[in-house]
């Protein structure tokens, strides 16, 4: 039977001792601007997935995500047997890293909800200037009644 809480617990302690071990321990160049955002473990607790961002040097750098990648390939075995030693189960979860995207499509959202912005205020502008086109009373009036 699946324990998802247990689970779960597992996962944020798998995420806890790989963040611990990628900044103190494991001193490859290449995961200096890696950042472990999440993880996952399968029902039956064999197999995690452990989800991470690469930050560039500075704001303006593109992050190497392929160096980053190849690094945490790299430094998978070690990693494992930290999260079997920390977490103290009887079987030791795989452990596949993938690249987290969230953060990218954040700020692709925000770029679009700022064009979105920017659309309803020149709509709005040309809106406050704008007169109605036609008779200012666009109801006929009947000549019979008129006369």
């Amino acid at each position: 039977m699946v324990d998802q809480a247990r689970a779960r617990r597992l996962a944020k302690r798998i995420s806890s001792i790989v963040a611990t071990a990628i900044e103190y321990e494991i001193k490859d160049p290449r995961l200096r601007f890696v950042t472990i955002t999440d993880a996952k473990v399968t029902g039956d607790l064999r197999e995690a997935t452990v989800y991470y961002t690469v930050m560039g040097e500075t704001i303006d750098a593109e992050p190497d995500y392929q160096a980053a990648a190849a690094g945490l390939e790299k430094a998978k075995g070690v990693l494992r047997s930290k999260v079997g030693a920390g977490t103290g189960v009887k079987f030791t979860p795989t452990l596949a890293f993938v690249l987290d995207r969230v953060p990218d499509v954040a700020r692709e959202m925000e770029e679009l909800l700022a064009r979105a912005r920017a659309s309803d205020e020149a709509a709005a502008r040309a809106a406050a200037n704008a007169k109605p086109a036609g008779d200012p009373d666009p109801y006929k009036v009947d000549r019979d009644e008129d006369e």
